[in-house]
C-alpha cells in the first residue's frame, strides 16, 4: 500500500503550488449514487473539504448523495449539459457516452489495487481524461478505488460457474458487463443504481456486484444471504465536471478542483484497504456467507475468449486494449 500511496503521492506534485485566494464565492453541486458513509462517500467528504480549504471558503461544495438528483447516468448527462457541477459515478455508468471508455469495464483487465492506481494515473490517466473530454464533455478530477465487484444473491451459494447459471443479475446499463454474464451464464439485467435495492427486495433480480464497502453501506445484508468473491473488475468511480463548467472557471479555481479531486484520490484508496475487511465482517455478522471460486480460472478463459472480441472495435481496436495490457504489466 506504500508503494500505491506513493505513486498517488506523486501525480500531486504538478498541482501542489500554492493557489490565491478567489474573489466571488460560489457553491457547486456534488451528485453521487451512494451513501455517505460509503468509499464515494469517502472520496466526496474529503474532496469538499479541500476545495473549501484550499479556496478559503470562496468555493462550496454541496454533497447530493444516495443518488438524490438522479440516477448516476442522468448525472453523468446533467454535468456533461452543465445542468449540475459534478458527478461521481461508477465507470460502468460513463461507458454508454464513451464506448472506447469501456477498456475499463473489460473482465479480468485489472488484477490489483496496484493496476488500479496504474491504470487511472500517469499516461494512462492522462488517455481517459482526454477521451472523456472529447467523447462525453467532461473533465475527470480524481478517482474512487473501490475494490473488485463480489457478487451477492438471495437463491444459493455460488461456488462455481454451474452455481450461476439461470441467477438474474443488476448490472449498469454497460454491453461488456452485460455480455461478461452472459457469457458466464448468468441473465443479467441493465437497472440503474438507485432501482436496485427495491428489487432485489422484491426478487424482480437475484443478485448484483459490488465491492464489500458498497454492499455493506447500502444494507444489501437485509436482503441477500450469499457472498462470492470475484475478481473480475475493479469498480472504478470517476468524478466529472462538465466541461463547460471547468472551461467557464479561472485558472486559479481549475488547479483548487485539480489539487483536490488529486488529494481526495489518495485518501479514497487508503479508505478502501482500511475499510473493506471492517465491510466484509459486517456483512458476515449479519448472517451472510462468503465464498470462494473452485473454477475462476475458467471464468478467465471464458472472458478472454468470449468477451474480448466482441468488444475491441468499439473500444478503440484490439491494438490499442493490447497496449493498456503491456502498460499495465
Amino acid at each position: 500500500m506504500k508503494k500505491l500511496a506513493k505513486c498517488l503521492t506523486l501525480s500531486l506534485a504538478c498541482a501542489s503550488a500554492a493557489l490565491p485566494a478567489l474573489v466571488d464565492a460560489k457553491t457547486m453541486r456534488l451528485g453521487m449514487g451512494d451513501p455517505l458513509d460509503s468509499d464515494q462517500g469517502a472520496y466526496a467528504s474529503r474532496f469538499k473539504d479541500l476545495v473549501e480549504y484550499y479556496s478559503a471558503g470562496d468555493i462550496k461544495v454541496t454533497l447530493y448523495p444516495n443518488g438524490a438528483i438522479g440516477s448516476e447516468t442522468e448525472m453523468v448527462q446533467n454535468a456533461r449539459l452543465g445542468s449540475l457541477d459534478m458527478a461521481l459515478v461508477g465507470i460502468g455508468n460513463v461507458t454508454p457516452f464513451s464506448k472506447e471508455l469501456g477498456v475499463l469495464t473489460m473482465p479480468y483487465v485489472i488484477k490489483s489495487s496496484s493496476d488500479a492506481v496504474k491504470i487511472t494515473t500517469g499516461q494512462l490517466g492522462d488517455h481517459w481524461n482526454q477521451l472523456a473530454q472529447k467523447q462525453v464533455g467532461v473533465n475527470i478530477l480524481g478517482w474512487t478505488y473501490s475494490n473488485f465487484r463480489h457478487l451477492t444473491n438471495s437463491k444459493r451459494p455460488v461456488k462455481n460457474m454451474e452455481d450461476l447459471k439461470g441467477l438474474k443479475i443488476r448490472v449498469p446499463q454497460n454491453p461488456i458487463m452485460l455480455a461478461s454474464w452472459e457469457a458466464w451464464g448468468a441473465n443479467p439485467i441493465a437497472m440503474a443504481w438507485t432501482e436496485t435495492f427495491t428489487a432485489l427486495q422484491q426478487q424482480v433480480v437475484d443478485g448484483q456486484d459490488n465491492p464489500y464497502i458498497v454492499n455493506n453501506t447500502m444494507k444489501f445484508y437485509e436482503i441477500q444471504d450469499y457472498v462470492t468473491e470475484i475478481h473480475h473488475q475493479y469498480s472504478l468511480q470517476p468524478l466529472l465536471i462538465g466541461k463547460r463548467t471547468f472551461d467557464k472557471m479561472s485558472d486559479e479555481e481549475r488547479n483548487i478542483l485539480t489539487r483536490a479531486g488529486l488529494e481526495a484520490q489518495q485518501h479514497a484508496l487508503m479508505f478502501q484497504v482500511s475499510e473493506a475487511d471492517k465491510a466484509k465482517q459486517n456483512m458476515i455478522d449479519n448472517g451472510m456467507e462468503v465464498f470462494t471460486l473452485e473454477d475462476e480460472d475458467k471464468w478467465i478463459e471464458m472472458a478472454k475468449e468470449k468477451v474480448w472480441p466482441q468488444f475491441y472495435d468499439s473500444i478503440g481496436g484490439k491494438e490499442s486494449f493490447e497496449s493498456v495490457l503491456e502498460q499495465l504489466k
